[in-house]
């Protein structure tokens, strides 16, 4: 052994052992070796865990190790805005399209792709769309078309290495209106084809009502409600709104919820 006050020990037992009553000696032999045992072990351990801390493992051993795996590599957490007025104009088009690429090992944020659309069959956003989404008709202007800005999710997805066919990843909304009646009815309108990465995603209300055991009637305000957590930005804001959904996720992993797919195939 060589930590020293396990040596003094030792010497004290083996000095001592002729004045100590007899009976109480094997006790008091094991009672040192399990002493001298746990220090050599916790020792050991330290030094593992500063080893693997010098090679950049501390941090994610940490995160992985809080809560359980998930089933999927990577979370692509969406929330679309798009034109809307009272009465409801028709064809919705979608003016702002945001994605956070979430690590289903940390459930941290590692990339984000964010970009306004600009609308063409009603290029002027009304007032109530503004008053409700905070975009304004300058943030629309001049950006690009859907279907350039689709080709840009899929250039977004390749270098992220998403595409590669032994990584998991899924689509993650507050509801399933974005992936099954926005993007598709939006796409059938323009004639654009929707990629299949679009066709299968996880529905964070009905997670949380699994996880939870209550429907979040007022959609992210009363999921961070039940879940203590402060709303981040505005809402209506997509991006701010993909930030909300990732905290949500992240509150409910390390309570140990496992996320699964709940819409059905197309």
């Amino acid at each position: 052994v060589s930590d020293a006050s396990g040596c003094s020990m030792i010497t004290l037992l083996h000095t001592g052992a002729a004045k100590f009553p007899q009976n109480l000696l094997p006790r008091a032999r094991q009672a040192v070796c399990s002493l001298l045992l746990a220090g050599v072990l916790k020792g050991y351990g330290s030094i593992v865990s500063r080893k693997l801390a010098s090679h950049g493992f501390g941090a994610s051993m940490a995160a992985m190790s809080s809560f359980p795996p998930q089933r999927y590599h990577y979370f692509l957490v969406l929330d679309f805005e798009a034109t809307c007025d009272k009465p409801q104009i028709h064809p919705q088009e979608i003016i702002e399209f945001p994605i956070l690429k979430l690590n289903g090992r940390t459930m941290e944020i590692e990339s984000t792709f964010h970009m306004y659309v600009q609308p063409v069959v009603h290029p002027q956003l009304t007032p109530f769309c503004t008053e409700l989404t905070g975009i304004i008709q300058g943030m629309v202007d001049g950006q690009p078309s859907l279907q350039q800005v689709l080709e840009r999710v899929d250039e977004w997805m390749a270098k992220e290495g998403l595409l590669d066919p032994s990584v998991k990843s899924i689509f993650v909304t507050c509801g399933d209106w974005d992936l099954k009646v926005m993007l598709p009815g939006q796409c059938q309108y323009l004639g654009l084809p929707v990629a299949d990465y679009f066709k299968q995603w996880i529905n964070l209300k009905k997670a949380y009502s699994f996880a939870m055991g209550s429907w979040p009637k007022n959609g992210l305000l009363d999921m961070n409600k039940g879940l203590n957590l402060q709303h981040i930005g505005r809402p209506h804001s997509g991006i701010d709104d993909c930030k909300n959904i990732a905290n949500i996720m992240k509150t409910l992993a390390h309570r140990g919820f496992i996320f699964k797919q709940t819409s059905k195939p197309f």
